[in-house]
This record gives structure tokens, C-alpha cells and sequence, in this order.
């Protein structure tokens, strides 16, 4: 397989992206299909922004690069990719700069009910961002709701086992 692939896994803030992300490769590692993670909520994380890049996006894509370069160079082709927006379209460039033009993009969108959000979020959230993490979240779905390519393939994820939802993203793939 020469040509890159990329599962990008997204949606609003506590659908369990990380977590099914690791499931997938959990599923995938089981299988021996060769494949690298990244989380990309790490890739931007530099504060404060840097000059020039307030969104982080010029960080991000300079890191995404820097570490698919030595994956590719260690000869993977399949990429696991959690992040929130990752799978809007005007995204896609920063893949394929990374990647290369010819990547192929599989886009898989979370979703979940606010309720279901809620009670996840505030399992997780310890510190002192919880409300702001909450309303980030539902603004995000909308942003993912009104923009999400006709591509994409949701996945719903309330009352379903981490295993169940990463059977369904793992098929979108075709990787198995």
C-alpha cells in the first residue's frame, strides 16, 4: 500500500473521541493492520499562541507534518486522527500538505445528546473549565452540524459500548 489514509474521527467535546480513537486502534492492533494515533487536541497546544497563528492552526499543521514525516519514513500509510473540527472540509488542506495530495480522507463525526455530553464532560472536567468546556462544546456541534461534509459518517454513541462504536468507525475504514 503506497497511498496514504487518514480516519479522521470528529465531533463536539465529550462524544469520546479519544476513547474510541484508542479502540480503533486497539481493533486494528488486533488485526496486525499497521497504523499510527494522534490526538490532535496536543498538536496546537501552545501557550500563549503563537505570533501571527491565534487559532494554532499554522502550529498544528507544522507538527501534524513533522510527525507523519518519520511515521511515513518508518513506512506507515494509515493515520488515526481524533480532533474536534478535524473533519470539516476546509481542514482537508492541512491534511493533504502534511500527507500528500493523494491521501485518502475517511471523515467519521461523533455525536451524542447535550444530556449525554453533560454527564461525561462533568466526569471528566476536574478543573475549573467545565462550564466554558460545556458551552465550547455545543457550539462546536453546531459549527459540525452546519458544516459537516456530505461525506462524513456519523456515528451515534449514546448508550452504545466504546467496542460497538469502534466496530462501526473501523467499517467506514475499509482497513479491515
Amino acid at each position: 500500500m503506497d497511498q496514504a489514509e487518514i480516519l479522521l474521527i470528529g465531533g463536539r467535546a465529550g462524544v469520546g473521541k479519544t476513547t474510541v480513537g484508542w479502540e480503533v486502534s486497539a481493533r486494528l492492533r488486533a488485526a496486525t493492520v499497521g497504523h499510527c494515533v494522534i490526538e490532535g487536541d496536543f498538536m496546537g497546544q501552545a501557550h500563549p499562541a503563537p505570533e501571527g497563528d491565534p487559532g494554532r492552526e499554522g502550529i498544528a499543521e507544522r507538527n501534524l507534518t513533522a510527525l507523519w514525516s518519520n511515521y511515513a519514513e518508518l513506512g506507515y500509510r494509515r493515520l488515526i486522527y481524533t480532533h474536534t473540527v478535524s473533519v470539516l472540509a476546509e481542514r482537508e488542506g492541512m491534511f493533504r500538505r502534511a500527507m500528500g495530495t493523494d491521501v485518502r480522507i475517511v471523515r467519521v463525526v461523533l455525536t451524542a445528546s447535550d444530556a449525554t455530553v453533560r454527564e461525561r464532560l462533568t466526569g471528566r472536567e476536574r478543573g475549573s473549565e467545565l462550564e466554558s468546556e460545556l458551552e465550547s462544546s455545543a457550539r462546536k456541534a453546531r459549527i459540525l452540524e452546519e458544516r459537516m461534509p456530505p461525506d462524513a459518517v456519523r456515528v451515534a454513541t449514546d448508550g452504545r459500548s466504546v467496542v460497538d462504536i469502534a466496530r462501526e468507525v473501523v467499517g467506514a475504514t475499509g482497513w479491515l
